[in-house]
C-alpha cells in the first residue's frame, strides 16, 4: 500500500541518501559512451545560497538529468570560487582569517546544495584557494612567461595614501577610499600582464564557432575586444633644441586629418611631464589628474579639461603648427597616450575647443550637398560625407578618401594603414592577500625570473592576522625571503586576479585528482568542451572572454585540443522578490524583510496595502526589484526548503518564466507548485495500489482511449523539445500541468483503462524527473521498478498515437466563434465548408445573408464572411 499523504522532508533526506551511497552522480571516463558535460558557474563561498544560486544550479541539474536519461554519460562537477577581496572584509569584520572564514562557507553552502538534490560528482570537487588547485595555475604562468606571453610594466592603480594600499574599483566611493576615506589617487606601479591581445583577432573570429551562445553576448564580445582598421600617423613635435619628438596617434577617420587643429596628450605622457618642469598651471592639472577616473563610460560624460604643454605639433601633410594640449580625456593606458582632435567633428573634441577657444575647422561636408558648410557652432558633424578644405583630397568619399591619404602619409613614412583593438593586456596582479601568489621571483641586479617548478606551488600562508591596511605577505619581509640558484631572491608579493582561477575551473574538473599534472590530455580531450555552461550575464564578457583565452593557452601548451572551451551558453535570468520598506523624515529609507510583512492584494494580485506582521504598523510597498541584501527581500532557499521541500523551489524556478527571464518569487506560486506535486502524489500512489496492471492493448482502445493516450504521447513529444533543444523548462511543465488534469478525469476501472493511466503516470514521473528528482524517485519505486529512474530511459513518444483520426474545428461566423465540430482529420475543404454551414448555431447567424467568403485554416478553424 503506497502512502497518500506527500512528504518531501521524509523522500528527500531518504533519496539523498541513496545517491550518495550508490555514487549515482559519479562520473566515469569512458571513451565508448556519449559523454555530456553539464556546467553552471560555481560559486564565491559567501556563507549561504541565494536564489540566484538556487535558480541557476537547478537549471544546470535539470539539463544534467534529462541527458543521463538520455542514455548520455554526464558529467556534472560542483567547485568553489573561492579566493578574492570579500573574504579579506569579513575576516577583518569578523576577527578571524580569510582561510577559516571561507572553508567554515564551503561546509555550509556544500551542505545547501546537497540539500536541494543537486546531482554532483563530488568526488570531482576543487577550491581555488587550497594549494593542489592553484600549484598547477602558478606553473602555467611561468610557461607563458617562458613563451614572451607575460610581462611586467607599470600600470596606473587606485591608491590609497592613508592606507597605502591599492584599491579595486568597487573601493572607491566617491572618489574616496571605502575605509579610510582618503582621496584616491591615480598611481603608477609595477604590474604582471597576460598578453590577450595576442590572440584578439583569434577570439574574435572564434566567436562565429558558438551558434549555441546568445547573440547579446558574442555580440558583447566582439563590441569588448573592439577590432577596428585605421591608420597610424606620426605627428613631430619640434623641441626648441634642435632635436625633435614624435607622436604617434591611431585613428578610424583619416579623412578628417585636414582638420586636426591641435593634438591632445595623456596628462602621464612624457611629453606633458617634460612640459610641466618649467609650467606650475600644467603641472597642476597634471598632479588634479592623479584623481580622474579610468572608466570609459565616466570619462564620457565628465567635464573636459587640458591645459596647453607649450609644444606644437607639425601636421605630416600639411607642415602646420598645431598646438599640442595635456586632456583629462586621454588615458596613458590606451594606444599611445596620444590622439589627433578634429573638433569640427567629433563632440568630444569640439567641447574641449569651445572651452578653450581652439580653431574649429570643417572639413568634412554632408555627401549630397559637399558645397554644404555646416553649423559648427552648435556641436560637431560627425557623419560621413565628402571632404572639403582638404587639398587635392577634396570631394573624396569616405573610402576613397581614407585609401587615398593613407597612401600619402605612407609615401612621406608619416604613417601606415593598422588593425587595432579595444582590447588590453590582461592584468593579474593584485595587491591583496586572499589570492594566489604569483609565482615570480625578484633578483638583486633587478631581473625577474619564474620560480622552479619543483619549488611549485609557493603557498600562501593561511594563518594570518589581518590588520585592515596591509596585506600579510607585503607585512612580513621574511615570508619573501628566499634564494635563487644561490643569488639571494625576494618572491613576488602580488597574487592573482581572480579571474585567472576562474577562467580554467571547468578543465581542471576533468582530472581534479591528478596530482602530477595541471591536466592529463586524455581526460581533458573526452570531456571537453563542456556541453552545456549555465550562469548570469553579468559574466557575458570577461569571465567567459578569460575562460576562451585561457583555453586556447591550454591548448597551445598541448594539454587540450579543442579550440572553445563551453559550447552552448545559457544565461539565466535574474529573481526578483517584493520590497517593503518606511521612509522618516530625513528621506532615509529602511527596508524590511517580505516574511516581516502582511499584505492586503485587490482582484489583480496587485498589493493595495502592507504592514509589518508583528506589530500592525504600516510600510510601504517598493515594487518587485532584485534580491539583495541592500533591500533586505531575499528569500532564504532553506526556509522555503523546510517548508515546502526542495522538489518545489525547484519546480517553482523552472516554471515561473523562462530561464532567460527575471523571475518574480511570489509565494503564492510556490504554494501552487507544491499543490501541483501533491497532485500527482496522489494520483501516481492511489495508481499504485491497483497493483499488478495488464499489458496495454494499444489495437483495441476505443476513441477516447485513443485521445487520451495521444495527449501522453503529445506531452512527450513536447517536453522533450522544450527541455532538450529549446530550453524552455516552463513551458514543459506547463505540458505536463496539463496532462494531469486529463489523466485526472479519466477513468480507471476497465483493464485497458488502468493500462492506459499506468502509461500516462510513467510518463509524468519520467517527465518531471529532471525537475523534481526525489519525489520522481520515490514514485518510480512505488510504481513497482527495481532500477534508478536516473538511468531508466527518456520515454521516447509513439509516432502512431500522434496521428490523430479527428480534429475539432472551430466555426466562426465574421469572427466570431459560433460553434466547434469534429471532423475527420484529413476533411477536405469542400466537406469541412459543408459541416460548418450545416451547424445548427451557425445557420442562425448567416440565415438570409449573403455570404461573401469562406476562410478555411485545415485542421483548426472555418470562417463565414457573410452580409
Amino acid at each position: 500500500m503506497a502512502e497518500h499523504q506527500y512528504n518531501p522532508k521524509e523522500i528527500e533526506q531518504r533519496v539523498q541518501q541513496y545517491w550518495q551511497d550508490s555514487q549515482t552522480f559519479s562520473a566515469t571516463d569512458d571513451p565508448s559512451k556519449e559523454k555530456f558535460f553539464c556546467l553552471s558557474m560555481f560559486p564565491y563561498p559567501s556563507g549561504r545560497l541565494h536564489m540566484g544560486h538556487v535558480r541557476n544550479y537547478t537549471i544546470g541539474d535539470v539539463i544534467s538529468r534529462y541527458q543521463r536519461m538520455q542514455g548520455k554519460n554526464v558529467l556534472q562537477p560542483m567547485g568553489w570560487d573561492a579566493f578574492g577581496l570579500p573574504a579579506e572584509n569579513a575576516a577583518i569584520n569578523n576577527n578571524t582569517a580569510p582561510a577559516n572564514w571561507t572553508y567554515s562557507n564551503i561546509d555550509y553552502m556544500k551542505s545547501q546544495l546537497k540539500s536541494l538534490g543537486f546531482g554532483y560528482d563530488w568526488d570531482r570537487e576543487v577550491a581555488t584557494c587550497k594549494p593542489d588547485y592553484y600549484r598547477w595555475e602558478q606553473w602555467f604562468f611561468t610557461r607563458l612567461f617562458e613563451k614572451g606571453l607575460v610581462y611586467k610594466k607599470n600600470a596606473t592603480v587606485n591608491w590609497d595614501p592613508v592606507d597605502q594600499t591599492v584599491l579595486a574599483n568597487e573601493q572607491v566611493v566617491d572618489g574616496r577610499g571605502w575605509r579610510s576615506g582618503a582621496l584616491v589617487e591615480q598611481k603608477e606601479i609595477p604590474q604582471w600582464f597576460i598578453k590577450i591581445t595576442d590572440y584578439a583577432e583569434e577570439l574574435l573570429r572564434d566567436l562565429d564557432q558558438l551558434d549555441d551562445w546568445p547573440e547579446q553576448v558574442r555580440a558583447m564580445q566582439a563590441n569588448w575586444i573592439g577590432r577596428s582598421e585605421g591608420v597610424d600617423i606620426r605627428f613631430d613635435v619640434p623641441q626648441g633644441t634642435g632635436e625633435q619628438a614624435s607622436l604617434s596617434v591611431y585613428t578610424t577617420r583619416p579623412d578628417t586629418l585636414y582638420g586636426v587643429t591641435y593634438v591632445a596628450v595623456a596628462a602621464q605622457h612624457p611629453l606633458a611631464e617634460q612640459a610641466a618642469k618649467n609650467n606650475p598651471e600644467l603641472a597642476a592639472f597634471i598632479d588634479e589628474c592623479k584623481n580622474t577616473k579610468t572608466v570609459e563610460a565616466e570619462l564620457a560624460t565628465m567635464e573636459k579639461k587640458g591645459c596647453d604643454t607649450g609644444f606644437q605639433a607639425v601636421h605630416p601633410l600639411t607642415g602646420e603648427l598645431v598646438p599640442v594640449w595635456a586632456a583629462n580625456f586621454v588615458l596613458m593606458d590606451y594606444g599611445s597616450g596620444a590622439v589627433m582632435s578634429v573638433p569640427g567633428h567629433d563632440q568630444r573634441d569640439w567641447e574641449f575647443a569651445t572651452k578653450y577657444g581652439l580653431t574649429i575647422r570643417q572639413v568634412i561636408a554632408p555627401a549630397e550637398d559637399a558645397e554644404q558648410d555646416c553649423d559648427l557652432t552648435a556641436g560637431a558633424y560627425t557623419e560621413k560625407g565628402r571632404l572639403i578644405h582638404s587639398d587635392s583630397f577634396d570631394g573624396l568619399a569616405f573610402e576613397d578618401a581614407f585609401d587615398a591619404i593613407a597612401q600619402a602619409l605612407e609615401k612621406k613614412g608619416a604613417g601606415k594603414r593598422t588593425v587595432n583593438y579595444r582590447l588590453r593586456d590582461w592584468g593579474v596582479s593584485r595587491q591583496r592577500y586572499w589570492g594566489a601568489p604569483i609565482p615570480m621571483l625578484n633578483l638583486e641586479s633587478g631581473e625577474s625570473v619564474p620560480v622552479p617548478a619543483d619549488k611549485l606551488p609557493v603557498v600562501l600562508p593561511e594563518d594570518v592576522q589581518m590588520d585592515g591596511v596591509t596585506s600579510p605577505i607585503k607585512a612580513d619581509p621574511d615570508w619573501a625571503k628566499t634564494d635563487y640558484q644561490g643569488q639571494a631572491a625576494t618572491r613576488e608579493t602580488d597574487t592573482f586576479d581572480t579571474f585567472m582561477e576562474s577562467s580554467w575551473y571547468y578543465a581542471r574538473y576533468t582530472c581534479a585528482q591528478n596530482n602530477d599534472a595541471m591536466l592529463s590530455p586524455e581526460q581533458a580531450n573526452y570531456w571537453l568542451p563542456v556541453d552545456q555552461y549555465v550562469g548570469g550575464i553579468e559574466h557575458a564578457i570577461l569571465h567567459l572572454l578569460y575562460s576562451r583565452f585561457f583555453h586556447k593557452l591550454l591548448r597551445d601548451e598541448g594539454l587540450v585540443d579543442s579550440d572553445e572551451p563551453f559550447k552552448r551558453l545559457l544565461c539565466q535570468g535574474m529573481v526578483l522578490a517584493d520590497s517593503f520598506y518606511r521612509e522618516d523624515e530625513s528621506g532615509k529609507k529602511t527596508w524590511f524583510s517580505p516574511a516581516d510583512v502582511s499584505v492586503e492584494k485587490d482582484d489583480k494580485g496587485r498589493i493595495t496595502k502592507a504592514w509589518l506582521t508583528e506589530d500592525g504598523t504600516p510600510v510601504q510597498h517598493g515594487g518587485m526589484t532584485k534580491m539583495s541584501k541592500s533591500k533586505n527581500n531575499g528569500i532564504d532557499p532553506q526556509q522555503v526548503i523546510d517548508q515546502y521541500g526542495a522538489d518545489t523551489v525547484r519546480l517553482f524556478t523552472m516554471f515561473a518564466a523562462p530561464p532567460e527571464q527575471t523571475l518574480e518569487w511570489v509565494e503564492s506560486g510556490v504554494e501552487g507548485a507544491n499543490r501541483f506535486l501533491r497532485r500527482v502524489w496522489k494520483l501516481a500512489t492511489e495508481h499504485a495500489d491497483k497493483g499488478p496492471v495488464a499489458a496495454l492493448d494499444t489495437q483495441s482502445l476505443n476513441k477516447d482511449q485513443q485521445a487520451l493516450r495521444r495527449e501522453i504521447h503529445k506531452t512527450i513529444d513536447k517536453v522533450s523539445d522544450d527541455i532538450g533543444r529549446r530550453q524552455t523548462f516552463n513551458t514543459a511543465v506547463a505540458a505536463v500541468m496539463e496532462l494531469l488534469n486529463h489523466l485526472q478525469k479519466a477513468p480507471q476501472e476497465a483493464a485497458q483503462d488502468i493500462a492506459l493511466m499506468r502509461e500516462g503516470v510513467e510518463a509524468i514521473v519520467r517527465l518531471l524527473n529532471p525537475i523534481t528528482p526525489h519525489m520522481c524517485h520515490t514514485l518510480w519505486q512505488q510504481l513497482g521498478h527495481d532500477s534508478d529512474i536516473e538511468f531508466a530511459g527518456w520515454p521516447q513518444a509513439d509516432k502512431q498515437a500522434l496521428i490523430e483520426d479527428e480534429k475539432l474545428i472551430v466555426v466562426q461566423v465574421n469572427g466570431k466563434v459560433r460553434a466547434k465540430m469534429t471532423v475527420a482529420a484529413n476533411a477536405e475543404k469542400a466537406e469541412l465548408e459543408a459541416a460548418a454551414k450545416a451547424q445548427p448555431n451557425v445557420q442562425q447567424f448567416i440565415d438570409g445573408k449573403t455570404i461573401r467568403k469562406v476562410i478555411v485554416v485545415p485542421g483548426k478553424l472555418v470562417n463565414i464572411v457573410a452580409s
